[in-house]
């Protein structure tokens, strides 16, 4: 499902995945908040939090934030 958003929304919103199970990422994980898998961010191009789910979320979900956010 994160893939073919990711097609969708090439060049309007930048994925970037994180191996929770990898130390060099710790740093950020704690920064985000990290506890559970799996986690979406949506953050904005300063890198701030616009909003987290935890647990599963539908493509729906996730494309109504991109909506709202893109604007």
């Amino acid at each position: 499902m994160v893939h073919g958003l990711e097609a969708k929304y090439s060049g309007k919103v930048k994925f970037t995945y994180l191996d929770a199970d990898d130390p060099n990422t710790a740093g950020f994980q704690s920064q985000l908040g990290f506890y559970y898998q799996p986690e979406f961010y949506l953050l904005n191009g300063n890198g701030s939090v616009l909003k987290k789910f935890v647990g599963f979320v539908s493509a729906e979900e996730l494309e109504a934030e991109f909506a709202e956010n893109l604007e």
